[in-house]
């Protein structure tokens, strides 16, 4: 069930509001939904959904967060995980944690995210710094890194479209 206030409509991704809801409601609603859309064996064909579903999981968090999507050959997912949770305005990342996750589920490929609180969309050089140690980490095992995204309320930063990744 998402929400008791919420019901499906006929139409499959659409849904009918019973009562009304406050923006506390719509965030739990989209957080809900988002979740559901990470669920094992769906594929992740389109990095913007992608971006914009991690994004409703991230975007409250009041303490930055480093999640990862474990996937295999044809970027079907196997896993998510909330792999650091950190402070306000960093999170401590080990590359070692990363990898051995990313084993753990057989990845053939993996597309990291984390939120930035602040608001500030933009990559620190600690951002940039442990993306491309993760990526040489994960290279060694021939694992792909197909992302970074930095995660806002109002945007995401896609660190492999500026050629980090």
């Amino acid at each position: 069930m998402l929400h008791h206030k919420l019901i499906a409509g006929e139409i499959p991704g659409t849904y009918l509001v019973t009562e009304l809801i406050n923006e506390e409601d719509l965030l739990t609603i989209a957080n809900q939904i988002a979740r559901q859309k990470l669920a094992k064996g769906e594929a992740i064909t389109d990095k913007y959904l992608a971006q914009k579903t991690l994004q409703a999981i991230l975007q409250t968090r009041e303490r930055e967060v480093f999640v990862a999507l474990f996937l295999d050959n044809q970027h079907r997912l196997l896993a998510y995980e909330e792999l650091f949770l950190g402070t306000l305005g960093a999170a401590t990342v080990h590359p070692r944690e990363v990898l051995k996750s990313a084993l753990k589920h057989n990845s053939a490929a993996v597309l990291l995210a984390h939120n930035h609180p602040s608001g500030y969309a933009e990559p620190s050089s600690a951002d940039l710094q442990i993306t491309e140690q993760l990526k040489g980490v994960l290279q060694l095992v021939e694992i792909r890194l197909l992302d970074h995204v930095i995660i806002t309320t109002h945007t995401c930063v896609s660190l492999a479209e500026r050629g980090c990744c």
